[in-house]
């Protein structure tokens, strides 16, 4: 079978001594990519060519055996250098494999005791006040896909019950109109959480034009107060002290006492008119 010489796969996934199935799954994913599976998996022997072998024959040896050596250098590369050291007097690329999935797999018994581990996990969760039911929904995934990794079965309906059964009590007016409009138990998981999600999303479009309607509010309120207020002097009003008179009932230029200021009912400077006309007052 020909490769596809247009896909380059990226760099393999790195192993580090820690979640073994997850690293199993995408190594040889990336390996049946490169078209190198089959030398891990079959460790075929490559014999020696016959007398006067043909070019067919040169090119089919050729290829085998450089196939069995870029599996082997494409193992090396996808382990971290503690767990190299380990692999690296192997020969072949099945050995290499055999022993990496002899050492971390591990056996039946643990396996199964990693399974309780994970179901507990999953029983014990609980969506967060804060979350989406998104983030939610991929947490719960999380922790099946690493159930389904170890070789046993996590049906999806498992995971659409903890849903129901678990979400914020925001979402109840939607389920119970799921529960109207179709049967819960043959819900998908994919419909359950677009249609969750859905609520959430204008829930969240109401939220923004409750706050943006406060926000306009204040602003024309603090506006409103600003125009009555004409920043200008108010009764009770409290200002620098004036150079002018030493008072602190007015700005400074609107003071009566300015020395820049002409009476016009008396023609002195350094006093407005309405002096003028107390003086008169008080001389009467």
């Amino acid at each position: 079978m020909e490769r596809d010489i247009s896909y380059v796969p990226g760099p393999p996934p790195i192993f580090d001594g820690e979640d073994y199935e997850l690293w199993a799954a995408r190594i040889t994913t990336h390996l049946e990519a490169l078209d190198l599976w089959e030398a891990v998996e079959e460790n075929y022997d490559v014999p020696e060519l016959p007398s006067n072998p043909t070019m067919a024959q040169i090119k089919i040896h050729r290829e085998r055996k450089t196939k069995k050596a870029k599996a082997k250098n494409c193992l090396f590369s996808a382990v971290s250098k503690i767990i190299f050291t380990r692999i690296m007097n192997l020969k072949s690329a099945k050995e290499i494999w055999d022993y990496l999935k002899s050492e971390y797999q591990g056996c039946e018994r643990t396996k199964g005791m990693q399974v309780l581990k994970l179901g507990k996990e999953f029983e014990m969760q609980s969506m967060k006040e804060t979350e989406t039911i998104k983030g939610y929904a991929d947490r719960l995934l999380s922790i099946a896909n690493k159930v389904r990794l170890l070789g046993k079965d996590f049906p999806d309906e498992r995971i659409v019950q903890k849903i129901l059964v678990t979400v914020l009590e925001k979402y109840e007016s939607k389920i119970s109109t799921l529960e109207e409009s179709k049967d819960l138990s043959t819900i998908t998981l994919g419909e359950l959480i677009n249609a969750l999600q859905a609520q959430e999303q204008r829930r969240m479009v109401r939220q923004e034009e409750v706050v943006q309607g406060a926000f306009h509010m204040k602003a024309q309120s603090t506006w409103k107060k600003k125009k009555l207020e004409g920043f200008s002097e108010q009764q009770g009003e409290t200002f620098p002290p004036c150079p002018h008179c030493k008072k602190t009932n007015h700005p400074q230029k609107r003071c009566w006492w300015r020395l820049d200021v002409k009476c016009r009912k008396c023609g002195n400077m350094g006093h407005v008119e309405r002096i003028a006309s107390l003086n008169e007052r008080r001389q009467r």
